[in-house]
């Protein structure tokens, strides 16, 4: 046996350990708010030449929350200790539940994370300095991460949205218009902040059942 047929062999039998079980559900994770910054917001708000020291991995390969934080301002009212996310991105972004907009005094809408035309502005203050973003606050759209292989096990496609049925003995709940992200670069598990998770008792490591459009709900 040739090397190239070998490493076709171990490549699909590691796909087929990592496919996930459709019926052991979506796991769910709870994402609090936080930050994500540019080269240039970093610098402005740290110190310029300052590099993000990393606290712990995140469930996403090659995403981790860093030691920094940041103080976010609105209107009214300000938020401090926001987690930066790494590594760094071409563009700023602040994601918040919809109570964090009510302390902020700001609207920030329901988006698919990085789109931001068009969103709220926040000003980020750090140890160094501040920076008003004209946009960039949002409040994420509940998402489904998930790779190739879990979008064919699940038959569905990166963009499409679905429903997601969580059990709770107290608070059962369905989530509609849940959408599916699909990049080799992702692990399975569905991201809702921390307003949708506590409106339905749910915390990280629960699980959901996906339900495609047109599917009976149960």
């Amino acid at each position: 046996m040739d090397r190239q047929s070998l490493d076709q062999i171990v490549n699909e039998v590691i796909a087929q350990l990592n496919k996930n079980d459709v019926t052991e559900g979506i796991p769910i994770g709870v994402s609090a708010r936080h930050c994500h910054l540019d080269q240039e917001a970093l610098e402005t708000l740290f110190g310029p030449g300052y590099e993000l020291t990393k606290k712990a991995d995140l469930s996403q390969p090659g995403q981790f929350a860093a030691n920094e934080t940041i103080t976010i301002v609105g209107p009214k009212g300000s938020i401090e200790k926001v987690r930066i996310l790494g590594p760094l991105r071409k563009a700023s972004q602040v994601e918040v539940s919809q109570t964090d907009g009510f302390k902020l005094g700001l609207k920030p809408p329901i988006r698919e994370s990085g789109n931001i035309y068009g969103s709220s502005p926040v000003t980020l203050v750090g140890p160094k300095g501040s920076i008003y973003l004209k946009e960039g606050l949002i409040i994420a759209q509940a998402h489904i991460h998930m790779a190739e292989e879990d979008a064919e096990a699940y038959n569905v496609q990166d963009g499409e949205f679905v429903k997601v049925r969580i059990e709770h003995e107290a608070r059962p709940i369905q989530f509609e218009k849940v959408l599916i992200r699909v990049s080799s670069r992702y692990k399975l598990e569905m991201h809702i902040d921390t307003d949708e998770a506590n409106a339905c008792a749910v915390r990280s490591g629960a699980k959901g059942k996906l339900l495609k459009a047109g599917q009976a709900d149960a």
